[in-house]
């Protein structure tokens, strides 16, 4: 997925966020409104920060809505709905680093045992879904930036996942996935995307 709309992007992401506080709903989105590029099907995952400290994150690991629905529903609910903090109070809007990641498609890993599974990997590249069971757990490719040693990488995604570090199975399943990350640094839109 193209960066180019990524300040359309960022500012409907601020706006549903917006939105949320005064109706807890995200902000409710038209494809046709939009230029066609992001009317069609995406899979985002929306971040917000504060101070440089996570504040909120979620996604969808896959297309199945148009990225523009995608964008405003993710960023409502990393905001609101993000199990792991309270969800965002007006007072909080100011200093939030807002930044997007659009995914490409998920692509199954073939690999022999953990070894070769942990060869295979590609840091600062592969975003990382994992699988054993019922347990399972996403990384961005941004998250290699706080864990840039493969098998660390790979512990903490098995214990976001709920398994011991240490854990391999004949049934653990791994995805890779790419994604274009959008940012107010990167598109040196700091305070506007909140006022669109």
């Amino acid at each position: 997925m193209t960066i180019v709309h990524g300040e359309t992007l960022l500012g409907l992401a601020a706006r549903s966020i917006q939105f949320g506080l005064e109706n807890a709903k995200p902000l409710p989105v038209s494809p046709d409104d939009y230029p066609p590029e992001v009317g069609e099907l995406g899979a985002s995952f929306v971040t917000l920060k504060r101070d440089g400290k996570l504040r909120g994150c979620i996604g969808s690991s896959e297309a199945y809505r148009p990225l523009v629905a995608d964008v405003s529903e993710n960023g409502f609910r990393a905001a609101f709905k993000d199990p792991r903090f309270p969800a965002l109070k007006p007072g909080e809007i100011d200093g939030i680093q807002l930044s997007i990641s659009l995914l490409s498609p998920k692509v199954p890993m073939s690999f022999t045992d953990e070894a070769d599974f942990l060869l295979s990997l590609r840091p600062n590249l592969d975003g990382l879904i994992i699988e054993d069971g019922a347990r399972r757990a996403l990384f961005l490719p941004s998250v290699w930036t706080q864990l840039p040693e493969t098998r660390i990488f790979v512990e903490h995604l098995k214990a976001k996942a709920g398994m011991p570090k240490d854990h391999w199975s004949d049934d653990f399943k791994a995805w890779r996935f790419t994604a274009d990350e959008i940012t107010q640094d990167t598109l040196a839109v700091p305070a506007s995307i909140w006022s669109n």
